[in-house]
């Protein structure tokens, strides 16, 4: 009976940390979108409470756009805005702020509903701490990210602070996703194989590196500086990579570099991939890994397809008009969060066996 129960209590909190996990999933393609149409400084202050509701009447809306008429982004891009144009910016701004919010409440719900049914452990306790932390400290980094866009004559946040918060939320979703797969999969599925293991950890930590490129392409809106393929206007290896001074600085904040970067990171990331999948399918494999092992591959040239076409539909980018690069380029980071999650279910299901929180 005590198993039955034991049992059952994981699985309720599997499922718990499930929906967490298809609520950061839609957090960040928010935040996608909340890039996409430019709306991520509409909102000057950071109100966890009271900022809950949008405002409620003509005066309050008046109020809100009077605000953002001080920003540099009105300023100096966005003039010729009237009050409906700001109602929807600030839509997206206020609707991804609302949706983190909404991941606090129905984790602190959970957290208390499953401490009343006693379903959660104490071997649980700290790493649900630990996602509280991390999804606090994601708020703070969003905060700090807006802010970088509201001051001087900055139209946009920072590049490398919109690369921070995003490589946090995928921390976050990949944390919370290993402690799902720690409730959910038996550990007789789990098959020790240090080498693909630590190749598993060698292509994350290049995902890692690649998808902070990826913010910054973003970031500098760096896909239209080069809409061509396979060459980068005209050239394997464009010029002005370095013509920033210190160097080092061309490797963050030249548009040109960050997009050679970005496409290169790609390709070598895919053989490697590829790799990977025939190293993986030499070992012995559990049902679950064999259910799963051509997830990676699979997700890694639908990915280089949506990044060959986000580039080539960057020409037609239109301001303050949803278009088929808008389209590509939220694609193109959602299968990018379904390859991180791939990678991360490989890395658990060949690393070492050990016992279930």
């Amino acid at each position: 009976m005590e198993t039955i129960r034991q049992q059952r209590g994981q699985r309720a909190v599997a499922i718990w940390l499930l929906i967490g996990v298809g609520m950061i999933i839609v957090q960040i393609l928010l935040g996608g979108i909340t890039r996409l149409t430019g709306s991520g400084l509409s909102i000057t202050e950071w109100e966890v409470v009271t900022g809950t509701l949008p405002p409620l009447n003509e005066a309050g809306w008046l109020d809100k756009f009077r605000e953002y008429q001080q920003t540099p982004q009105y300023r100096l891009l966005n003039t010729d805005f009237n009050l409906d144009d700001f109602k929807f910016i600030f839509f997206w701004e206020w609707f991804h702020r609302f949706w983190a919010r909404l991941i606090g409440v129905v984790f602190v719900v959970g957290f208390v509903y499953l401490i009343s049914k006693r379903y959660l452990k104490r071997e649980m306790v700290n790493p649900l701490l630990t996602l509280f932390v991390l999804g606090a400290l994601q708020g703070a980094v969003g905060w700090i990210m807006v802010a970088s866009g509201l001051t001087g004559d900055a139209v946009y946040v920072k590049p490398t602070r919109l690369a921070m918060h995003f490589v946090l939320a995928l921390g976050l979703l990949s944390y919370t996703f290993w402690f799902a797969l720690q409730l959910l999969v038996p550990n007789q599925e789990r098959r020790d194989a240090p080498q693909v293991k630590k190749f598993t950890w060698i292509l994350l930590a290049l995902l890692t590196l690649q998808l902070v490129y990826g913010a910054l392409m973003a970031g500098h809106k760096a896909a239209a500086v080069a809409s061509t393929w396979p060459t980068i206007n005209g050239a394997w290896v464009p010029e002005g990579m370095g013509s920033h001074s210190p160097w080092l600085i061309n490797l963050i904040d030249n548009t040109i570099t960050v997009h050679f970067i970005h496409r290169n990171l790609a390709y070598l990331i895919t053989i490697l991939v590829i790799l990977w999948y025939r190293k993986a399918s030499l070992e012995t494999i559990s049902p679950a890994a064999r259910a799963y092992i051509r997830w990676p591959l699979m997700l890694v040239v639908v990915q280089v397809l949506l990044g060959i076409l986000s580039v080539l539909t960057s020409k037609s980018i239109v301001p303050n008009q949803w278009g088929n690069f808008e389209w590509m380029a939220q694609l193109h980071q959602l299968v990018a969060m379904f390859l991180v999650l791939s990678l991360v279910g490989m890395l658990y299901l060949f690393g070492e066996r050990r016992q279930r929180a």
